[in-house]
């Protein structure tokens, strides 16, 4: 990384403290904080390495352990970045049956990560998860938020990815 490069990400990540500190501001007296501020500060950064949980903690006059403690309690904070589009693979019961791990096997050969890892470019991360509540459906993938596919096999997934690719 060149030291220009360097300067763009220091001073983006000085904005997004400011912004992430305003926000601190306007809800710091509300009971119960805690989790609003980390929302918050994981929807900037994108996720909640230890430095921004260590400014979440002195900003909120917290230790640092109790906001680790959220952090690690919680699975929807993460501590690691992930991608874009986050891909999400039941394997549940009723899913691995029907072959979940074919799909994921195929996601990671496709993409060339492992799970919880993030592709070089940063567009997908792959992520297992126990159950997605579409069972008669199995196996099912979730993308993002909404973008939901079931009974998948592992022979779609280079046309699922197309649509997320560049």
């Amino acid at each position: 990384m060149s030291t220009g490069e360097s300067n763009v990400i220091c001073a983006e990540h000085e904005k997004l403290y400011k912004t992430l500190d305003a926000f601190i501001e306007e809800v710091k007296d509300k009971p119960g904080v805690l989790i609003e501020v980390l929302h918050k500060a994981q929807e900037m950064f994108g996720y909640l390495p230890t430095e921004v949980q260590s400014h979440v903690a002195e900003r909120l006059n917290l230790p640092e352990s109790q906001v680790y403690g959220v952090v690690t309690f919680y699975n929807f904070f993460t501590m690691k970045p992930r991608g874009k589009h986050q891909i999400k693979i039941c394997l549940g019961t009723a899913c691995y049956v029907k072959g979940a791990e074919k799909v994921l096997d195929r996601f990671k050969e496709e993409l060339k990560v492992d799970m919880e890892e993030i592709t070089e470019d940063g567009n997908f991360s792959l992520h297992g998860v126990r159950c997605l509540g579409a069972c008669s459906m199995a196996p099912v993938v979730l993308i993002g938020e909404k973008d939901f596919y079931g009974k998948v096999t592992a022979n779609e997934i280079p046309k699922i990815l197309k649509k997320y690719r560049g």
